[in-house]
């Protein structure tokens, strides 16, 4: 077990943020999308991915709980404010290594003209990271025949908790060709302060976190008035480490008003997974959940068998907004 939680912690460039549905953890990928929501006032969102679990016996578990809302529509001209926050954690092994970050963000939307949007957000976050050092174990203390706890590990760890300070800022473009096509694209980037995360003394080890570098372009096409396709990509790179997810999920208008819809999509990680969703969306609120197959090499450790991840979305309007016009254009039903 504490190899495989030592691997995990090695290969952090790959964990940070690790979402399939990237799509439904906005602020987290770029804080410009904070207050991003044209046809609502308000959103709220969880999510929660399990993988690994056939690999070492205990599996990697990441849950977000999320929520953004629209400030000031009736004082700026052609755009508003957004605020939000996010909770984020990860469970890595049998609790040996966990991180928890809060972020608090603020993104600014200003349309130009009446067919495209231009955002610009930052975010702040706070990061504790622990490790609890009594359930690994080391190669000196290998005895010829079992690692045995009770000889000293005389590894150099100084803290088994490190905090820090985390700094992200995004930018949004998108471009409504018509009622029927939608154009988004972002860039952002995380770790910007590059914080220090080390388990060590800094005389032994100032590692320092990553910067993230993050692109996404995204689509919504409206088909015979009962699809809506929404084709994406998604772009990644952290250290020497990239991630690139592409596919589509589609909306099926299922009762003629958009109240009830069926969701279907798939996506491709890179040289890792294949991953199949589904989902149902009833009124404003929407249930997701995908499935990683993995194609790559680690697929003889795991039987294909990678990873699931569930996704909860509720939209809202308050009730002094009700009958006020939509802010910009959208594709909907």
């Amino acid at each position: 077990m504490a190899l495989v939680t030592l691997l995990m912690a090695g290969t952090g460039d790959a964990q940070d943020l690790h979402f399939s549905q990237y799509f439904n953890i906005p602020m987290l990928v770029n804080p410009a999308n904070t207050g991003f929501n044209p046809d609502y006032d308000f959103r709220v969102g969880g999510n929660y991915r399990n993988q690994w679990a056939s690999v070492g016996g205990n599996p990697y578990r990441t849950m977000s709980v999320w929520a953004d809302t629209k400030l000031f529509t009736d004082r700026f001209e052609n755009g508003w404010l957004g605020v939000g926050g996010s909770i984020l954690k990860d469970v890595a092994g049998s609790g040996s290594l966990s991180s928890t970050g809060g972020f608090a963000s603020v993104a600014y939307h200003q349309m130009l003209g009446y067919n495209s949007l231009l955002s610009g957000g930052f975010s702040l976050g706070y990061v504790s990271k622990r490790i609890d050092l009594s359930k690994l174990t080391f190669d000196n203390q290998w005895n010829g025949s079992f690692f045995d706890v009770t000889i000293p590990p005389n590894e150099p760890f100084a803290y088994n908790k490190v905090n820090y300070l985390d700094l992200q800022v995004g930018l949004n473009y998108a471009y409504f060709a018509s009622e029927n096509v939608y154009f988004n694209a972002g860039l952002s980037v995380m770790h910007i302060n590059r914080p220090r995360e080390s388990f060590f003394d800094a005389t032994v080890s100032d590692n320092r976190v990553q910067r993230r570098y993050t692109a996404f372009l995204n689509s919504s096409i409206k088909i015979q008035d009962v699809w809506i396709l929404n084709p994406n990509v998604y772009v990644s790179k952290m250290g020497n480490s990239w991630e690139t997810v592409l596919g589509f999920n589609a909306n099926r208008d299922l009762t003629g008003d958009g109240l009830s819809q069926f969701i279907i999509g798939l996506y491709y990680r890179n040289k890792d997974a294949l991953i199949p969703m589904l989902g149902y969306q009833v009124n404003d609120l929407r249930f997701t959940i995908n499935y990683d197959a993995t194609v790559s090499s680690l697929s003889s450790l795991n039987g294909t068998r990678g990873a699931y991840e569930l996704s909860i979305v509720k939209t809202g309007i308050f009730p002094s907004s009700a009958g006020k016009s939509v802010r910009c254009p959208t594709v909907r039903f």
